[in-house]
């Protein structure tokens, strides 16, 4: 008798989340509605909700302006339009090596982690999906997310 093979469905809904952190956890995490691309008009509203969660759950840095954004070479990260928002902001952006995504710390920190949650899991919606997600950032623990800074 022939072993039994199984075959992993791929979901047929995807959702985009973004996601942004630092050495003390989440600082804003949000998904895209379904069916929006991002594109640099959309990340401009993005980058606004972000500042407004810097300035509420990071006052200190907001305030003095030292804080950092890494985001990769997406083409809707480097449109003029998005680095003119970031030099009149006066915030800072780490440059990021072309064709290194393994260097951002959502590739290698956050989205395994939240992989290894929903992988091979079946959602009814988005909806359930995004709230899985949410919980899964969530429970992060702040260790962690210092562990991913000093690796």
């Amino acid at each position: 008798m022939r072993p039994k093979t199984f075959r992993q469905s791929k979901s047929r809904v995807k959702i985009n989340v973004a996601e942004f952190f630092d050495i003390r956890g989440i600082v804003h995490y949000e998904c895209a509605p379904t069916g929006q691309t991002v594109n640099q008009v959309y990340y401009l509203e993005v980058l606004e909700r972000l500042r407004e969660k810097v300035r509420r759950k990071r006052h200190e840095l907001f305030a003095s302006n030292p804080w950092i954004l890494q985001h990769d070479n997406a083409p809707a990260h480097m449109a003029l339009s998005v680095r003119e928002f970031l030099a009149t902001k006066q915030i800072t952006v780490l440059e990021h090596p072309a064709y290194s995504p393994d260097l951002a710390p959502s590739d290698f920190f956050v989205f395994p982690k939240i992989k290894k949650i929903l992988n091979g899991g079946h959602f009814d919606d988005t909806g359930d999906i995004r709230s899985n997600t949410t919980a899964t950032l969530k429970a992060i623990p702040q260790n962690h997310f210092q562990n991913c800074f000093e690796g």
